[in-house]
């Protein structure tokens, strides 16, 4: 979601990141509020799904969701659970503290900003160019959430996040032909968690939900034909059929065929055919 009016003027002193491409010093930051911040109401509610099952991420974020100015959709949106007396903060700025103290959120901790104070009720902002890509509502003395706390957050896909913030965390981001930062939801990769001793295979996803596809570059022979439907290959030549998709990361280009039942990683080196998983692989 997207506010219902943009903003206006982009802050003072805080650059693409926020920061200037660097962390910003301490949590909340002053700069020039944007002369048209998010109008809308700050309590609004979470919806669960109609069917019982997960919540939605613009469901379950309530205001935070509608204070974003995402690319695309919503990544990420959560509502604060109940605490215990003395984990909310005095103020709202020790409120949002306590948000990251409390649940640790995969966001940016620095470099946020007043956006609006309406009641009981503080909106913090993490912009990018002027524009919100991290929001968090924090409340005051809420039901089962005495002080200041978090009453909901969401954020935008980590592609829209700095990519000084992204590279310390370990995301690895793809770029299209015009070198514009791919969401994870399209294109990501990552490699093997050490602590499963997978560290030395790499996994690439292609689309989300029941579209999603995953492969497997798989040097040292990790998984076996139970977990993949063909072998790595190393060195191999790019097939006929084969058409640049345009996405790269690094030195890596992908290619696929129509059926995409292999990705074919052209590198600086070669090409190497990265077979697709028969399930998605994950390292508990």
């Amino acid at each position: 979601m997207r506010k219902g009016i943009a903003l206006a003027a982009a802050l003072v002193g805080l650059a693409a990141a926020g920061c200037g491409g660097g962390h910003c010093d301490g949590l909340v930051v002053k700069g020039t509020p944007p002369a048209s911040p998010y109008a809308g109401r700050l309590d609004l509610p979470f919806k669960e799904s109609p069917d019982g099952g997960e919540r939605e991420a613009g469901e379950a974020s309530g205001a935070a969701g509608r204070a974003l100015e995402c690319d695309g959709s919503i990544h990420a949106g959560d509502t604060g659970d109940g605490w215990s007396k003395g984990d909310g903060g005095s103020t709202p700025e020790e409120g949002l503290k306590a948000y990251f103290d409390i649940y640790q959120p995969e966001v940016p901790d620095y470099g946020y900003r007043t956006e609006r104070r309406a009641g009981d009720r503080v909106l913090f902002s993490f912009d990018v160019e002027g524009r919100t890509k991290v929001a968090v509502v924090v409340a005051k003395d809420q039901p089962r959430r005495p002080g200041w706390g978090l009453e909901t957050s969401a954020s935008c896909d980590p592609s829209e996040l700095p990519a000084s913030y992204t590279e310390s965390k370990g995301y690895e981001i793809w770029e299209d032909r015009e070198g514009r930062r791919v969401p994870t939801t399209k294109v990501s990769s990552a490699a093997g968690g050490e602590h499963c001793d997978w560290q030395s295979a790499h996994f690439l996803d292609l689309g989300s939900g029941r579209n999603s596809r995953q492969y497997v570059r798989d040097p040292r022979g990790l998984f076996g034909n139970e977990s993949l439907k063909a072998e790595y290959d190393g060195d191999v030549r790019m097939p006929a059929g084969a058409r640049d998709t345009g996405y790269h990361y690094r030195d890596w280009h992908l290619w696929l065929t129509p059926d995409r039942s292999t990705a074919y990683v052209r590198t600086s080196d070669g090409v190497e055919a990265w077979p697709e998983a028969r399930s998605g692989l994950g390292c508990m």
